[in-house]
């Protein structure tokens, strides 16, 4: 509580050096990367037909094999990042990524895709907790908002140019080609990392200006850190209502976006009827739109933050109210015109990414020390990413049921409702976990 109410009195320095912005667009470069890796398979697949003949349903096991991964290993991520740190948590992920994202190419049927897209789960689970992790140590909280929408914004930005990038590499060359190059990027972006990144205390860039106005505007580093509140084992977070009530509100969350990550090119492609050229141009609008809005609404949170409005009501009001606009998804597949389903599919994802962003400046606004931002994190993503196991088998299911999308869209709308009404009820009041001592 102390580290979120000092932050009031503390102003930007004009001279100083602006090396947390580097870093911060450094990880946003980052995410980009490993969300096109993941979403370049959806871009891709409908165009591998000649090769792999899949129903829905192989389709949808296919993508969830990424998430079965990606999802269980983000308990032993968010530990993992806590002990080792960004800078080698990040490197080591995104060879990791990079490496499968490359054997892609060489898959020659369902088994094969399978077992690359589950290795790719594994070297991707630790970058959302490392990017919560980078916020944590290197931004105060009147700015952790905005810094947290620009990583976060990473994952529409890679999911966005998945579209054009793949659709052009694929036109010009091959599907094959496609996790080639991509895979190769990848590896770049390693390098510069680890050359880049050092925590603000060893960092050779920073000025003490700078390093001063971090530290006292509520970064959360051992300096800072309760010795006791430090000792807590990880496992230990479970017995907090705020924790839980986090890692179920993720889950309603996600179980709307990765709509967007699966199955919503190939719903533009055969329920709408987009061609190659339509896909590239049109299906990049609601993540373009998201990018934006989640931008802005980084901006506006810090600026209440600022101005005095409790962190816990800007938190409750950007999550409720996001998850709360992202359920007009439940009507993208009832209007007549293409055009009118991109419009709500654009208000969807834009206001999930607004929820998304409040939602991933929690870990370090609840962390009861430093050294459980990352695992914080790795819990609520854990939660979270369930989602990817189950929501793409279930629409994939439902699709070759119904032969329409009407019901899986209804289905994940409502789910929206529901994280929104965790959020305002459950979550409490938005600071520093206390620990819980044992009665004597």
């Amino acid at each position: 509580m102390t580290i979120l109410n000092k932050t009031k009195s503390v102003r930007t320095p004009r001279t100083m050096t602006r090396k947390r912005w580097v870093i911060i667009w450094l990880a946003f470069v980052g995410l980009s990367i490993n969300y096109l890796d993941r979403s370049s398979l959806a871009v891709a697949l409908p165009f591998m037909g000649e090769e792999f003949t899949l129903t829905a349903t192989q389709q949808g096991l296919i993508f969830a094999a990424f998430f079965w991964a990606y999802d269980f290993f983000q308990l032993a991520a968010g530990w993992y990042v806590d002990k080792v740190g960004p800078r080698k948590s990040f490197t080591i992920a995104a060879i990791c990524w990079s490496i499968f994202t490359m054997a892609t190419a060489f898959v020659r049927g369902f088994w094969s895709l399978f077992a690359v897209r589950f290795l790719l789960g594994v070297g991707e689970s630790p970058a959302p907790s490392t990017s919560a992790k980078v916020v944590a140590t290197w931004f105060p909280t009147r700015e952790r908002a905005f810094a947290t929408s620009i990583w976060d914004s990473g994952s529409r930005v890679g999911a966005v140019i998945a579209l054009p990038i793949v659709t052009l590499i694929v036109a010009l060359t091959s599907w094959h080609a496609v996790f080639i190059i991509i895979g190769a990027a990848g590896l770049v972006w390693a390098l510069v990392w680890w050359k880049v990144y050092r925590d603000p205390q060893e960092h050779p860039g920073i000025d003490a200006a700078e390093l001063d106005y971090i530290e006292q505007g509520g970064a959360r580093g051992a300096a800072t850190d309760d010795p006791e509140a430090a000792k807590m084992k990880w496992r230990s977070l479970l017995k907090y209502r705020k924790v839980l009530s986090m890692m179920f509100g993720f889950f309603c969350l996600n179980s709307v976006i990765y709509f967007f990550i699966t199955f919503f090119p190939s719903y533009l492609v055969t329920e709408r009827g987009f061609n190659l050229l339509k896909l590239g141009l049109f299906g990049a609008i609601p993540g373009i739109c998201a990018v934006l809005c989640g931008w802005i609404a980084g901006i506006l949170a810090d600026r209440a933050v600022r101005s005095g409005h409790s962190v816990t009501k800007v938190r409750r009001f950007q999550i409720v109210g996001g998850l709360t606009g992202g359920s007009v998804i439940m009507f993208a597949a009832l209007v007549p015109e293409a055009w009118m389903a991109l419009a709500l599919l654009s208000v969807a994802y834009s206001s999930l990414t607004v929820a998304g962003t409040g939602i991933w400046s929690l870990p370090a606004d609840v962390a009861p020390s430093s050294k459980h931002v990352g695992s914080i994190g790795g819990l609520q993503n854990f939660a979270s990413n369930l989602a990817g196991i189950f929501t793409p088998v279930l629409i994939g299911v439902l699709l070759d049921q119904t032969g329409s999308y009407v019901m899986p869209l209804a289905i994940i709308g409502g789910v929206a409702i529901i994280g929104a009404l965790n959020y305002l009820l459950i979550l409490g009041k938005v600071e520093p976990i206390t620990i819980k001592k044992p009665v004597s």
